[in-house]
């Protein structure tokens, strides 16, 4: 995975936000996900944004952290998203 990729959510993904969480249903597995507030944040930079790039820079001007350290946790939760079938993840 690298910055010049976008992140595409699955045509069967539905997202709600509830109380400042997401909540993501899955239709195909029938499985339901909730994020946390920072991985509220993330999706919805990729909604807004797509490309990686452009999400972790949304990302450095809401977080107070290291740019290497938000760039590893982005990647981390992008490819939990792409392993359970909520995204794809293609080169520009």
């Amino acid at each position: 995975m690298h910055l010049n990729q976008i992140v595409i959510f699955a045509d069967t993904v539905f997202a709600q936000e509830v109380d400042g969480e997401m909540v993501l249903l899955d239709m195909n597995s029938e499985n339901y996900f909730g994020l946390d507030g920072v991985g509220t944040d993330i999706w919805k930079a990729i909604e807004e944004k797509k490309v990686l790039k452009e999400v972790l820079e949304t990302l450095l001007e809401q977080y107070d952290v290291e740019e290497e350290v938000l760039k590893n946790d982005l990647f981390t939760f992008v490819k939990k998203l792409q392993e359970n079938g909520l995204v794809e993840v293609q080169d520009v």
